[in-house]
């Protein structure tokens, strides 16, 4: 499996350089780096070279790859429609092709996801490097299989407990005009099976974010105070999702610039604003990325014993964090993410006893 990498913060041009000098250092110690970028042409201007929806080689152990949409929409259509001829008996999408379908807002994001994870798996890589938007919308991406592993659980249940559900499950004629139309026995527990698939697929998303060593961004920022703080607004949003967030990259041309304050206990690596194609300056000042990650706080931290729930939150006050406990977990909200926590069988169905907001962060008696 790969290590994937990304990098978050407003200057967009900061970013790809930094991850342009990331790919180039690792590459250069030997290890299989996939960098992967958006359809627009920085990556491409910044690197002096065309790019296609194929990865292609532009050094020893380094390629790279541009995540266009609209071809990894028309390639996932087609696993679509293999999944339908699976359990329909007469298909109806294979009228539509992919080549005609349009991308709509959202999807550019769970395709790239999508594609990240195909490479992940294929173990041709050892590193991959995505240099997505760098924003909230990067951060929701990630956030993905923990987002939509609680929509599968939590309207799964609802499905198999309601009068609908117990009506396919426990009626003789609605049984027989189901298996006419699919190919399998819609009982309740075969109602499951695809659900268990997406389940078991979301699952694995979420083990490998709540790994450093498989999932980490880190932060890159200007000597900016309106960068530094939206900055650590996407510290704190990576941390509502469970990403681990390694360290700090300041572009400067000041050595003496001191930001430490604002991101602690994160390191700090002050690195030059390159301008022309001499990377080596950016590439010697980059951290040991592993090393960061694995040392970072972790977002979250359950303890049985004392029967408490630590989430660490930078970047916000008590007064944009919110705590709620409608359903069978407990809700958190902090800036604009939304946080489902599923709680060990200790814990599970235990009301909140207490909950208060200190040293970034947020701690949850049971």
């Amino acid at each position: 499996m790969s290590l994937i990498l990304t990098f978050l913060g407003k200057g967009s041009s900061a970013r790809t350089k930094v991850a342009i000098a990331a790919a180039k250092s690792l590459a250069s110690q030997g290890n299989r780096v996939l960098l992967a970028g958006q359809a627009e042409p920085a990556l491409p201007i910044l690197l002096d070279t065309t790019l296609s929806p194929d990865p292609k080689e532009i050094a020893p152990h380094l390629q790279v790859v541009q995540l266009q949409a609209a071809v990894l929409l028309e390639r996932s259509w087609e696993e679509v429609k293999k999944l339908e001829a699976q359990y329909l008996r007469t298909p109806i999408l294979k009228e539509v092709y992919g080549q005609e379908l349009a991308v709509l807002p959202g999807m550019d994001s769970a395709l790239a996801l999508n594609a990240i994870r195909e490479y992940d798996e294929s173990g041709k890589y050892d590193v991959i490097i995505y240099d997505g938007t760098g924003d909230t919308t990067t951060v929701r991406m990630l956030g993905m299989p923990e987002s939509l592993s609680w929509y599968v659980r939590r309207f799964r249940q609802l499905i198999v407990n309601s009068d609908i559900g117990k009506t396919i499950s426990e009626s003789p004629l609605i049984q027989p005009l189901i298996s006419t139309f699919f190919n399998i026995n819609w009982t309740a527990d075969n109602f499951a099976q695809p659900a268990n698939q997406v389940s078991n697929l979301l699952d694995r998303g979420k083990a490998a974010l709540a790994d450093p060593k498989r999932v980490a961004a880190f932060l890159v920022t200007a000597d900016d105070p309106i960068e530094v703080a939206t900055t650590r607004y996407l510290w704190g949003s990576s941390q509502q999702i469970g990403l681990t967030v390694g360290g700090v990259i300041l572009t400067s041309s000041d050595t003496t610039t001191n930001w430490s304050e604002q991101f602690t206990p994160l390191p700090v690596s002050v690195v030059p604003d390159i301008k022309t194609g001499d990377w080596q300056p950016l590439i010697d000042a980059l951290p040991n990325f592993v090393e960061q990650a694995v040392k970072a706080p972790k977002p979250i931290e359950i303890d049985v014993n004392t029967k408490q729930v630590r989430l660490f939150l930078p970047g916000f006050d008590k007064k944009q964090v919110k705590l709620t406990q409608y359903g069978p977990e407990v809700t958190v909200e902090a800036g604009d993410q939304r946080r489902n926590i599923s709680l060990p069988p200790a814990l599970n169905g235990k009301p909140i006893t207490g909950a208060k907001f200190q040293n970034n962060y947020l701690i949850i008696s049971f």
